[in-house]
């Protein structure tokens, strides 16, 4: 069965996702704000929720118009096949936002897509009222400058919740941003990853695992394994598939430090739930006395910044001293990702290389050195 497909993303994380969707045997990317549409079968499906590094979601496309009424908006989700995924017993949810459009009511647009979608299964199925104690098949739509996207999410929760965080620091990142930095900074399964700053471990984690290629939702259940369209045997295949692909990355070692003992008692638990705990060394520590353990090193951190943490002035004096611990070294790089406009002049140096990215909705950048 071709499917036409979208993956939601963090802001900067496009061409990431499009990158990773190639590599798994995606056809027609094609990179958007925010998300990346493809296509392929039931297996690449399941291989893209299992496998993503850096994607939020994996949807189904229903379809697409333009509306700017809500009589368009009404016509245009009666008009798809929903038959072919929602049966007459299964639950269908709607979920969505609306940006730049004549339609800005999201409570509304939920409303008329929900109504529109039971007169459509209605006039199929023959029926006045639908119990919806089956599968859940949730409806998700985006509208943006007046195009309509309906989807059906395939995910359930999001990609980022790995399953080995139940809980986290008081300014979490997400695990796919710690990934993708990781990514950006060029690690190998042969080089020794710092982070001064773990917090909760995520990006010590997330780099263990993209060293080993652990696919992130090899050990966490998706919605669409509840789907009678999708064979059980196309899952059981691929997490097969990613299991084969695990390396052991001997050369690979991952150190982290805090000046938080719980926040260390945490990545500790986390690690050890990704089955990475192995890889990663954990001590208490201040990162303006870093010292590395290594000739050569691999550094991505998260300091702790002024808008998720409200002490800006702090957040400053830290960028100083971030400039002077982390040396010129041969054979060492430093990826920090920080909102600080005068980040460059705090820290002492300009970035060889910048990059902007979102943490949540904080518009960062991510300064990179390794000259």
């Amino acid at each position: 069965m071709k499917l036409n497909f979208a993956a939601p993303c963090l802001f900067g994380l496009e061409s990431l996702v499009a990158d990773e969707l190639r590599q798994m045997g995606a056809e027609a990317v094609t990179a958007d704000n925010g998300r990346v549409f493809f296509a392929g079968d039931e297996a690449l499906l399941a291989r893209a929720n299992i496998c993503s590094r850096f994607a939020e979601r994996i949807l189904v496309v229903l379809g697409s118009f333009e509306a700017h009424t809500f009589e368009d908006l009404f016509q245009g989700v009666k008009n798809l096949p929903l038959e072919n995924w929602i049966g007459v017993q299964d639950e269908f949810p709607v979920k969505g936002y609306s940006l730049k459009s004549d339609l800005f009511s999201v409570r509304d647009c939920q409303a008329i897509i929900k109504k529109a979608a039971v007169e459509r299964l209605k006039g199929v199925y023959g029926v006045e009222w639908f119990q919806e104690t089956g599968t859940r098949y949730r409806l998700d739509f985006s509208i943006l400058k007046n195009q309509v996207h309906i989807f059906l999410d395939t995910t359930g929760v999001p990609l980022h919740k790995r399953g080995y965080r139940p809980t986290a620091n008081d300014a979490p990142m997400r695990e796919t941003l710690a990934a993708a930095l990781c990514a950006l900074s060029h690690l190998r399964p042969y080089h020794t990853l710092y982070d001064p700053m773990c917090g909760s471990g995520t990006i010590l984690i997330e780099g263990a695992m993209l060293a080993q290629n652990i696919a992130p939702g090899l050990k966490r259940p998706f919605a669409a394994e509840r789907f009678l369209q999708i064979p059980r045997e196309i899952w059981a295949a691929e997490r097969e598939k990613a299991e084969a692909a695990v390396t052991d990355a001997p050369d690979f070692i991952a150190y982290g430090a805090d000046t938080d003992r719980a926040a260390l008692k945490t990545a500790r638990e986390n690690a050890l739930r990704a089955g990475v705990s192995d890889k990663i060394v954990l001590e208490y520590g201040d990162v303006r006395r870093f010292q590395p353990k290594t000739e050569r090193g691999t550094l991505v951190t998260n300091p702790p910044y002024g808008e998720r943490l409200a002490d800006t002035k702090y957040a400053a004096a830290l960028i100083r001293e971030m400039g002077m611990a982390f040396e010129r070294r041969h054979g060492f790089s430093y990826s920090i990702i920080s909102p600080e406009a005068e980040f460059e002049d705090l820290f002492g140096r300009k970035a060889d290389k910048r990059r902007k990215l979102y943490n949540g909705m904080i518009k960062c950048q991510l300064y990179m050195y390794f000259k």
